[in-house]
């Protein structure tokens, strides 16, 4: 009985001594409330509210963090409107990846949504993707859904990796 509590003891130490050893990130600024526009040659190209934003500027790898979630909306080369929302979201500064966590909705500015509990936007190449399972629906209550996909911004371009579809409504001319 002694011998065991001597090693939770030491087991206790060790633990310790390995949290000691630990970085603590803390943030290097703190917004509240923010309102951003991203314009390119003069126009609006995105804009994103959020209710908390963290810099972590600092940070080996910077990154900027909204852990209470973030609403965007992108507008695309014929200033039509899509949304974006997510419970929390973190963007890397070198690779301009965003990384969109919890309830993740994408609405089109044609009817399209798509939801997913995890979505990353790649800022360079206006792509999506996702290895988790996503469900894409229309007007029409046409659906898409699997596990996997990555996508242009436009929805024009969609490579799927496991899925299924019910399409309503489909019109074809040649039929």
């Amino acid at each position: 009985m002694v011998f065991a509590f001597i090693f939770s003891a030491c087991n206790n130490d060790l633990k310790d001594i390995q949290n000691l050893n630990k970085k603590q990130l803390y943030p290097t600024g703190e917004a509240d409330s923010i309102n951003v526009k991203y314009t390119d040659s003069a126009k609006i190209k995105a804009e994103l509210y959020a209710v908390k934003m963290l810099d972590y500027g600092k940070a080996k790898y910077s990154f900027n963090h909204f852990p209470k979630g973030i609403k965007v909306t992108v507008y695309d080369s014929n200033r039509n409107k899509n949304f974006i929302v997510a419970k929390q979201a973190t963007v890397y500064n070198k690779t301009g990846i965003i990384n969109l966590v919890g309830d993740v909705k994408i609405t089109s500015h044609d009817g399209k949504v798509m939801q997913t509990q995890q979505m990353y936007y790649d800022q360079k190449n206006n792509w999506f993707f996702t290895e988790h399972y996503f469900k894409v629906t229309d007007k029409n209550k046409s659906f898409f859904e699997g596990i996997g996909v990555d996508f242009d911004q436009n929805f024009k371009i969609v490579n799927a990796q496991q899925n299924r579809a019910e399409l309503k409504d489909v019109k074809d001319e040649n039929l």
